[in-house]
């Protein structure tokens, strides 16, 4: 979510001083020590004689504190005879160098956080780091790369040694390919590439550029795609070459296609990069980041076939980051300060109209059926229950980090509702005139990229660009605790919602209904205890009541305890995946105990909800105009 902030007028005389004092940075992939790459630096001219140095506490578009330092050791500063400068390490993320205004040099040991158990805050995968020695290098430059206290807008040049064969996937723009190291850092004591190996040099314009310009490397797989007026780039690892880079953009292109007719048939932006990490590791969790000129996945490995139309989804929801905030944001975000983070009362805008365009695009332009549209909605309807849903939309987004971290999920949730309820009603006082897109075009014309809005007027801008009742729709139901009028809000466009029905989803095939706790082995696991309390695909494995379960679709399950809650995350996120579910149970047969292994072909099931939406058949012409506005494109 990290955006340029650089004002137009003062570009050309800025330029100067990043050209005669940038920093100059070494990462050398080919070198990999205990799971560790070497990181060194040229820095830019320091005047004072003490200075701190710096990695990211946290980084925009997480909203969950990181502290990447961790991460980093053996870190030592030189002068340009080589003699050690003094440093003391002040926290996770900081450093005092001593004689600052003599340092020629910094260097310094990188763990990725994939697969390292140091203490701490976990780091959501896409804006964490892969050191995989000639296999895959992820690198969100957060996690390698520092700043000086107060030095974030000079330039940045990153030289990166890879293999030759590798290829750096980013939505960068290379200053050099294939190249080699040059002036300063040709001197002695820095790493420099062999025979083997060769450079990839980048130049970005300051700090918070950089650490919007994630870069993967491997071997090559890749497709580009044109939209518009972008070249979009999709790279993609895949262990086990399960899916490429080629299907992967086949899958996406009609998306990206419908979001530039959405936007106007034209984008902001001239290339654009997915970059695709699958892993073969079972995983809790999974998701994405966006960038202003790319986005980064984190996703289990599996078919196209398998998580295509979650693909869709992923990416639709990240390309339209470049909206916002990418063309709208505040001063918080156009200023973020990576160790002393200042938070928006926006979330609602940046990820949750994000969110909701995600979803609206698809229907639009043919995607999905507006059937399916609904059942989007309302599964978000019902997770959004879960939440504090008095809780000022406004306040949430101001604590996300700390007080109300429980609630973020919520911005994906409520927030996409949030954009809902205001596109019906702007759609209804303008007669299908004008809509939250028409709203978020006014508000990029007025901002864009290098101009940010103050936080606490935002209401007043919008309530000034569209109606009064706006301005009280917003400080009612998002900067004040009234819950969402679903009802009256669907009843505009002929939806009914109904407080029961049912939906398909995957079965996870054990319940609290249908569970106990056996003894095997020594062991406490986990067994079929009631099994008529069994769901249809329970049923359909034929398991027993005492079956003792050793393994599901070929993961063992760990004894009774904490790691259960993670095991059944993985197979969560795996199940999706099989075209056959598999489960090893202990069974007795005739009084003695085998093993037996029970498979039956995987499908979705029927389980019952606490509500669903559906289309009033008797909905009135007024109804049903509205709901044309706001399911179909404008002409």
């Amino acid at each position: 979510m990290n955006k340029l902030k650089l004002l137009c007028l003062g570009l050309l005389v800025t330029a100067q001083v990043w050209a005669t004092n940038p920093y100059k940075y070494i990462i050398d992939l080919t070198r990999v020590s205990d799971d560790k790459v070497l990181v060194e630096l040229a820095p830019p001219k320091i005047k004072q004689s003490e200075i701190i140095f710096y990695l990211p506490k946290i980084i925009p578009g997480t909203y969950a504190i990181a502290d990447y330092g961790r991460m980093v050791s053996d870190f030592k500063a030189f002068d340009k005879k080589g003699n050690a400068l003094e440093v003391t390490r002040i926290d996770n993320n900081s450093w005092s160098i001593s004689n600052a205004n003599k340092i020629a040099r910094i260097s310094y040991l990188v763990d990725d956080t994939y697969d390292n158990p140091k203490p701490g805050p976990e780091i959501f995968q896409p804006a964490g780091t892969n050191i995989d020695e000639g296999k895959n290098f992820l690198l969100n430059n957060s996690g390698f790369f520092g700043y000086f206290e107060g030095m974030k807008n000079e330039e940045f040049e990153i030289n990166v040694i890879r293999a030759k064969e590798f290829y750096g996937a980013t939505g960068l723009k290379p200053e050099g390919v294939d190249t080699k190291l040059k002036g300063a850092l040709k001197k002695e004591g820095f790493v420099q590439a062999d025979e083997n190996s060769t450079v990839d040099i980048f130049k970005v314009s300051n700090y918070d550029r950089l650490v919007d310009s994630p870069l993967m490397y491997s071997l090559p797989d890749t497709a580009v795609v044109k939209v518009a007026n972008t070249e979009v780039l999709v790279a993609s690892y895949s262990p086990n070459k399960k899916v490429t880079a080629k299907e992967i953009a086949a899958s996406i292109s009609e998306v990206l296609a419908a979001q530039s007719k959405f936007l106007g048939g034209k984008l902001p932006v001239e290339k654009y990069a997915f970059i695709f990490y699958f892993t073969d590791k079972p995983v809790v969790s999974f998701g994405a980041l966006e960038h202003s000129f790319s986005s980064l996945y984190f996703m289990p490995e599996a078919t196209i076939a398998q998580m295509n139309q979650q693909l869709r989804d992923f990416a639709a929801h990240e390309f339209f980051h470049i909206v916002t905030p990418l063309t709208i944001h505040s001063e918080e975000i156009g200023t973020f300060d990576f160790n002393d983070p200042k938070m928006s009362r926006h979330l609602w805008l940046y990820e949750g109209m994000t969110e909701y365009f995600a979803g609206s695009v698809q229907v639009k332009y043919g995607l999905i059926t507006p059937e399916e549209y609904l059942v989007m909605l309302q599964e978000k309807i019902l997770i959004s229950s879960q939440f504090k849903d008095e809780l000022p939309f406004t306040q949430l987004s101001l604590g996300a980090l700390d007080e109300y971290a429980d609630q973020y999920y919520n911005v994906y949730q409520k927030g996409a509702l949030i954009g809902m309820a205001l596109d019906i009603k702007l759609r209804e006082l303008s007669n299908g005139a004008y809509g939250v897109q028409d709203m978020m075009k006014g508000l990029s014309e007025k901002y864009g990229m290098e101009k940010s809005f103050k936080d606490e007027l935002l209401f007043d801008e919008i309530t000034a660009m569209t109606y009064p009742e706006i301005g009280e729709f917003l400080s009612t139901y998002v900067g004040g605790t009234t819950p969402l009028p679903y009802e009256e809000i669907f009843e505009k466009v002929g939806v009914k919602m109904l407080s029961d029905g049912t939906k398909k989803q995957y079965s996870l095939i054990i319940s609290q209904q249908s569970i106990a706790v056996a003894e095997y082995n020594g062991k406490r696991l986990l067994a079929i205890g009631n099994a008529e309390a069994l769901d249809e695909m329970g049923k359909s494995l034929e398991l027993q009541s005492g079956d003792i379960l050793l393994k599901m679709n070929g993961d063992e399950f760990p004894e009774l305890g904490p790691e259960i809650n993670n095991f059944m995350g993985g197979q969560f996120q795996k199940i999706p995946t099989l075209d056959t579910l598999t489960v090893t149970v202990v069974r007795n047969v005739d009084g003695e105990q085998k093993e037996i292994t029970l498979s039956a072909p995987n499908k979705q099931i029927d389980v019952p909800i606490a509500l669903s939406l559906a289309f009033n058949e008797n909905a009135t012409p007024a109804q049903l105009k509205l709901r044309e506005f706001w399911l179909t494109p404008k002409n």
